[in-house]
């Protein structure tokens, strides 16, 4: 069997379920420390940070629950497994993160105008000091651990990691600027604007992906001409033709046509046809499973 293909074994759900546990108990612990400090220090731009660490236990909650059910192995009900889930809660962190952009956003523009808080106290940059060292090193590893077990979802969900470790930055910022001099306050939307776009951007990248694999998409063109090399490199295949594929998760099940002579018996085409599957699941990239059609050459 191909040493690509992706089936998560119970070492690669406890590898996802650790670090994910862990990015919960770290944004409860962080929320916290924001909306103390924030509340002592007199600092909205860190309370209102508080909150968003606070969103991100939603993404942790949906990857904890969802790999339960995507990684499960084929049953009589789901003959493909359960790969679809995941997409599913990938792009649904992806729009989780593009409604947090939205949020930081707006409210970096409309709160300009509003009465903030006469000059903060330096406790305040105890939580976004805090919130960035620690969410970008939380990225950093759950990225990894994401890259190991191949899952989009904690991949997806590291991003919405760093997108706090990013919004912290303009809430930095507030608290040294209105510390220094309150009537600089404008920074601090300024730089919240910017973050918003970033994450926005993400948000983006995380989502189509996603939604496109839920549509069937299917693999690229270059796949598709190694799929068809690995199967004219069999002994007895004269042609290959109606390569069709879709990518499930990283991993992709392909249906293909073989032409072979008209004259061989039915136990030598069923032999070619087993001999392509077999190659095709060795050497082919992430390739799941296969479907060989024989067709008689002219």
């Amino acid at each position: 069997m191909n040493s690509n293909q992706h089936i998560l074994s119970a070492t690669n759900v406890h590898e996802i379920n650790k670090v994910t546990w862990v990015g919960v108990i770290i944004n409860v612990v962080l929320s916290a420390i924001k909306f103390v400090v924030g509340y002592i220090g007199g600092s909205h731009a860190v309370i209102a940070d508080a909150v968003h660490s606070l969103s991100d236990l939603a993404t942790d909650f949906a990857v904890i629950v969802g790999v339960r059910f995507w990684s499960a192995p084929p049953d009589q009900d789901h003959h493909y497994g359960h790969y679809r889930i995941e997409a599913l809660i990938t792009a649904s962190i992806g729009i989780i993160l593009g409604f947090v952009a939205i949020g930081i956003g707006y409210s970096s523009v409309v709160t300009i105008k509003e009465f903030h808080f006469g000059q903060t106290a330096w406790i305040a940059v105890i939580g976004p000091l805090a919130s960035i060292f620690i969410k970008e090193v939380l990225y950093h590893w759950t990225v990894a651990v994401g890259k190991k077990v191949r899952s989009k979802s904690l991949i997806a969900n590291a991003w919405h990691h760093r997108s706090d470790a990013l919004s912290s930055i303009p809430a930095l910022i507030a608290v040294v600027v209105s510390t220094i001099n309150p009537s600089w306050v404008l920074v601090d939307h300024i730089g919240a604007l910017v973050v918003s776009v970033f994450i926005l951007k993400v948000s983006w990248d995380i989502t189509v992906p996603a939604l496109l694999e839920l549509t069937d998409q299917g693999a690229s063109e270059n796949v598709h001409m190694i799929i068809k090399q690995i199967a004219l490199a069999v002994a007895g295949v004269r042609e290959v033709h109606k390569i069709r594929t879709r990518k499930i998760g990283h991993n992709i099940f392909v249906d293909l046509h073989v032409l072979v002579r008209p004259e061989i018996t039915v136990r030598d085409g069923h032999a070619i046809s087993e001999n392509v599957k077999s190659e095709l699941l060795k050497k082919g990239p992430d390739i799941l499973d296969a479907v060989i059609h024989l067709e008689p050459s002219e």
